[in-house]
């Protein structure tokens, strides 16, 4: 008898596994939906199998249990505070040696050189950021501004000299 339940039920499942496959993958879990399908049935044969009475729609069961992990995997993916860029970057970090306090000291650096260029005179910004962020040359800078490369190279010098002595004067005060 319980050999026939057990084969309804594989029966049930196949006919619903691509059903609860597409389930999962509406809800996000498209890498893990074949093993969530799996585990929905396996939670199935369980509760069948279990102590107790039996279960009167298997059907319905299937579902909630289904609907039941969709929940928790939801849960698990809102609660992951890391993205899996952040994740791997910390594992390079590791492997490379840089420890989790130089991360976020150079965090802080890259924070405070933020807030001291945003100080700066908009020409000495604009010419900064061309050179370091986009990687113009000093003739690239001076096309795009209209200015000599000689006032350009003046802006530079200018801009880092600037940042050097602040960046300092902020170290020392730590």
């Amino acid at each position: 008898m319980a050999e026939q339940a057990r084969g309804r039920l594989a029966r049930m499942f196949e006919e619903h596994a691509p059903v609860l496959r597409g389930f999962f993958v509406r809800r996000g879990a498209r890498q893990d939906a074949e093993d969530l399908v799996q585990e929905t049935y396996l939670r199935l044969l369980r509760a069948h199998e279990g102590p107790g009475e039996t279960i009167a729609n298997p059907e319905a069961y299937l579902f909630t249990v289904a609907l039941n992990l969709a929940r928790e995997q939801a849960g698990r993916r809102r609660w992951s505070t890391l993205a899996i860029d952040d994740i791997e970057q910390l594992g390079q970090g590791l492997a490379s040696g840089e420890c989790v306090e130089d991360a976020a000291e150079a965090n802080q650096r890259r924070q405070r050189l933020q807030a001291l260029l945003a100080t700066l005179p908009e020409h000495t910004r604009a010419v900064l950021v061309m050179q370091y962020r986009d990687g113009m040359s000093y003739k690239q800078i001076a096309e795009r501004l209209g200015v000599s490369s000689h006032m350009v190279k003046k802006h530079v010098v200018r801009g880092l000299a600037t940042c050097r002595r602040a960046m300092a004067d902020t170290e020392e005060a730590q």
